[in-house]
């Protein structure tokens, strides 16, 4: 793990909430001098702890209003069943995180839909066709409390 001091987390908090703040503006919210601020940055970049950049959408804008998790236990605990599902749920869009757990299902799914007929559609077409499914339970999300991309630093 690489060492952050308070100027390295200053800059990726507010990288975080605003991504497009141009150099002499995040200089200026951090403290720092533009050429100084360039080089941590840059070396935050080089050094992996900025992994990107990312255009946020909103989700009602683009019709993709109704969040769905879906818990998904597998018929078998092979490697080659865990692959064979990694491998094919990768492929649906639809699904914007797919986590291995403990406890009662082995993976648990986070996916974005229009509406209840757009996400049975997804399901008899995607969801259900997956390998090595024994048991499928969804859970439709009634409101979003909470919602965020920033990681604590």
């Amino acid at each position: 793990m690489i060492e952050l001091d308070a100027t390295d987390r200053r800059l990726l908090r507010a990288l975080q909430r605003k991504g497009r703040l141009s150099n002499a503006d995040l200089s200026e919210a951090v403290s720092l001098s533009p050429s100084a601020c360039h080089r941590r940055v840059a070396r935050l970049e080089r050094e992996g702890i900025i992994a990107g950049y990312v255009a946020l959408l909103d989700r009602d804008a683009v019709g993709r209003q109704v969040t769905v998790f879906v818990e998904i236990t597998l018929a078998g605990q092979t490697e080659k069943a865990f692959d064979a599902f990694e491998l094919a749920v990768c492929q649906i869009p639809e699904v914007l995180e797919c986590h291995m757990t403990a406890g009662s299902a082995d993976y648990l799914l986070k996916v974005v839909v229009a509406d209840s007929e757009d996400f049975a559609s997804l399901h008899r077409r995607h969801l259900a066709k997956l390998p090595g499914v024994a048991k499928m339970q969804s859970s439709f999300s009634l409101r979003r409390v909470r919602e965020t991309t920033e990681l604590p630093v």
